[in-house]
């Protein structure tokens, strides 16, 4: 009995994709069956809940499936989403993975081993957004794995501008990035600039894209009008680098 559930087991699990119990459940793993295979060496437990076949190592798409499974509304956002969709400015000998979440989690400590990655829960948008608006899977990824369409994932490289921890984004490679967005959709871009209540992200979006050139970086001061009009915007913290935007 035990080996036939290992056989169906190694048959179905992913390679590199954690598995939560349910997730054995789905494989036809009872719970007492999952101690007995631990117990055995045959499963290894990574933490309370999270479980990998024996010789195996997290991989980074199937971190990101589990994850998806217990973290409220998380996707790969900012610097990352707009680089999977080929808006690279340079190579990074390691890949940080910028996540994002509705609320704050508690990463495993295995997660931080198997993923270099930030975790963002900065509220961008009003209640008024649709859930999920311009947040969609890639056709190369486990559709489990969500990430921001362009034209989000710029809103969320700007809020990562000026951050004063060490893994913030800096003005000039955001200006670099956005000088490679040619095709982001004016209509999209509008929507998501109409319901964000961070006054920086929209003036920095503002700015980027009057810097670009592009079509979609046309008329955008109405969007900073809506927040503040006629106000500047400062942030001067110490470790950060300065910010002065114009109104």
């Amino acid at each position: 009995m035990a080996s036939k559930t290992l056989q169906r087991l190694m048959e179905t699990a992913l390679r590199g994709q954690p598995l939560d119990p349910q997730m054995l459940r789905d494989c036809g793993v009872s719970a007492q069956q999952t101690t007995y295979l631990v117990n055995a060496g045959w499963l290894q437990r990574l933490s309370k809940g999270a479980y990998l076949l024996a010789g195996d190592t997290p991989a980074r798409d199937g971190v990101l499936a589990y994850l998806s499974r217990h973290v409220t509304d998380l996707h790969v956002g900012g610097k990352t989403a707009l680089d999977w969709q080929g808006a690279r400015h340079a190579p990074n000998i390691r890949e940080r993975v910028t996540l994002w979440a509705g609320r704050p989690y508690v990463m495993p400590a295995w997660v931080g081993e198997a993923l270099f990655h930030t975790l963002q829960t900065t509220q961008l948008f009003d209640e008024d957004l649709p859930d999920g608006f311009a947040i969609s899977p890639l056709p190369h990824l486990d559709p489990s794995i969500l990430v921001s369409e362009p034209e989000r994932a710029l809103l969320e490289l700007a809020s990562d501008i000026g951050k004063r921890h060490a893994k913030g984004q800096s003005l000039e490679e955001a200006f670099h990035i956005a000088s490679s967005l040619s095709h982001l959709r004016p209509k999209v871009l509008d929507t998501l600039l109409a319901h964000c209540t961070r006054v920086k992200v929209v003036k920095l979006v503002r700015d980027l894209g009057d810097a670009s050139g592009f079509a979609w970086g046309k008329d955008l001061q109405r969007h900073v009008d809506r927040l503040g009009p006629g106000k500047r915007w400062t942030s001067s913290r110490k470790g950060a680098p300065a910010l002065n935007l114009k109104a």
